[in-house]
């Protein structure tokens, strides 16, 4: 710690040096007002002991400058002066800013009882300097982990509506690294070139990166030091835990671990059948899984959760510590995999906490693309028109067709045996197919007409202002077209057809009646043998 005695004679100086004088004391001297001045910008002074009478720039002039500095204005400044003891000097004194008065001749134990004050005072206020600099950086930290966190369940979870997998990218990905390599090692490159081929295998790398880290399983490591686990994990409602396990023993053993989370609630349930029927009755925030039951596995487990729409995390909690099964689990929709070996008071808290995020996120993040699912009017995948929209343009151009004694003809179309492309080949395969498709009918379609993705692997077109006869071979030319094209995935070549159902407008009270008719029509087609076009009328349904 430092002070200052700014005094003019030095006889005064070391008279107050000799009396306060201890170990850690940094004492330093200013004759005058103007070194004063320029010693408080260069250090760091606990306390000023200031002499009022000095030539050139008195105590009170001195004071009032290191009071008008924002960078000094926080020092304490004790007067020390053997001037009157009259109010309006004393008064003075405080105005310009001084905590204090000494009077001389010096008592030196009051002069060590109010310095030593100042001093502890410093002190202290250097400690919580140092801690809220210490809890800035933990704070930092924390965030840094969240934001990590969130960004990494984020992207999880898009790639997971978008029907992905990590391990499907990364394929992919190491043949782009891989051929970048190649192009490399090609003579004649400008150095342009090899700048780009540089710049790409970065960018291939950080992608392949952010894909390992999704495929990355979190065993609940041990906190690090400053994660103050105690001081971020809270709970500030009732958080509902379903416990499946074969032993109700378990139970008991989370609340051992969670004693002081007063918002914990745990339930029991035996077997698989148990556990459904209670998600049923009641709403649970977390299933604690074990991954041996008599009616089953988790693997099974996962599956039936699926199966039944069920969205309440999973956690298995399991004493085999097998990363190959955290793996699968973790493929198979479990949010998180703890070994019982690794379970603490810790651990089992930021897991619990995590995972109401992860859920809280994913929750969200369906919300937003539910909104914007229905704000919008293009399909994002085929870039065709929507269903919504379709309905819409329906409604229009039925009630116009009828206004103006026009004939048009809604076209429903439907690719057979789709749901065996995303089965084997999985969705990526399945997406390229639909992609496919939609660029195909965009083509075929003329200007006037509307081609929609009505759902899934079912497509849809509005035709206003047409001839009957001309529809029919037009769909069929479209029909022929699709299965002779062949789409091949991963070295792996396939073909895929398409059922057509065709209604028209003159045939139809409204717009429904017309959809259900075209729907009437593609079912025909699906039952007599796919891969053909079918038209509907009013006293049968003929086949083309």
């Amino acid at each position: 710690m430092k002070i200052l005695i700014v005094d003019d004679k030095p006889a005064n100086c070391l008279a107050l040096q000799k009396i306060l004088a201890k170990p850690g004391l940094n004492i330093i001297e200013a004759s005058s007002g103007n070194d004063a001045l320029a010693l408080v910008l260069e250090h760091d002074f606990a306390l000023i002991l200031l002499d009022v009478q000095m030539p050139d720039m008195d105590g009170f002039e001195t004071a009032e400058i290191i009071r008008g500095n924002h960078e000094t204005k926080h020092i304490p400044i004790i007067f020390v002066t053997a001037i009157s003891k009259e109010q309006k000097y004393i008064f003075k004194g405080y105005d310009k800013g001084a905590v204090d008065y000494l009077f001389k001749p010096l008592d030196p134990d009051i002069l060590k009882s109010k310095v030593n004050v100042f001093l502890e005072l410093y002190g202290q206020k250097e400690v919580l300097k140092k801690t809220n600099i210490e809890l800035k950086k933990a704070n930092a930290r924390i965030l840094e982990q969240q934001e990590a966190l969130i960004e990494e369940e984020r992207i999880k979870v898009l790639l997971q509506m978008a029907g992905a997998k990590a391990q499907e990218l990364n394929q992919p990905l190491a043949s782009l690294l891989e051929n970048i390599a190649l192009i490399g090692e090609i003579k004649d490159n400008t150095a342009k070139t090899k700048e780009c081929i540089y710049r790409m295998k970065v960018s291939g790398q950080k992608i392949l990166d952010i894909t390992k880290k999704i495929n990355t399983m979190n065993y609940a490591e041990p906190i690090p030091s400053y994660y103050n686990s105690a001081a971020v994990v809270s709970f500030n409602r009732k958080i509902q835990i379903l416990v499946v396990d074969d032993s109700e023993d378990v139970v008991e053993w989370f609340k051992a671990f969670l004693a002081d989370q007063d918002l914990i609630v745990f339930s029991w349930a035996e077997n698989f059948k148990d556990s459904f029927a209670m998600l049923e009755r009641e709403q649970f925030d977390i299933i604690f899984l074990d991954h041996i039951l008599k009616d089953g596995t988790s693997i099974e487990y996962l599956k039936n959760i699926d199966e039944k729409s069920i969205e309440t995390p999973v956690i298995v909690v399991t004493g085999y510590g097998d990363e190959m099964l955290a793996s699968k689990l973790i493929q198979l929709g479990a949010y998180d995999y703890l070994p019982k070996s690794r379970i603490n008071t810790e651990s089992l808290s930021r897991v619990i906490n995590n995972t109401l995020e992860r859920a809280r996120l994913r929750k969200d993040v369906k919300k937003a693309q539910a909104k914007m699912a229905e704000m919008s009017t293009v399909d994002e995948l085929t870039t065709l028109y929507n269903r919504r929209y379709f309905i819409e343009v329906l409604e229009g151009e039925f009630e116009r067709a009828d206004r103006y004694e026009t004939e048009m003809a809604l076209i429903m179309m439907d690719l057979d045996y789709f749901k065996k492309i995303n089965d084997s080949l999985g969705h990526p395969a399945g997406d390229m197919v639909l992609s496919d498709t939609g660029k195909r009918l965009r083509r075929h379609v003329r200007k006037s007409d509307l081609a929609c993705r009505y759902g899934g692997e079912e497509f849809a077109v509005i035709l206003p202002n047409v001839r009957k006869d001309s529809i029919f071979s037009a769909y069929e030319r479209f029909r022929e077209m699709v299965s002779k094209q062949s789409f091949k995935y991963e070295s792996k070549q396939f073909h895929i057809t398409v059922s057509i159902g065709i209604a028209f407008s003159n045939d139809a009270e409204s717009a429904n009646d017309l959809l259900a008719h075209a729907d009437q029509a593609l079912y025909q087609a699906k039952e007599t043998g796919r891969n053909r076009t079918v038209i509907y009328n009013t006293n049968a349904i003929s086949v083309g």
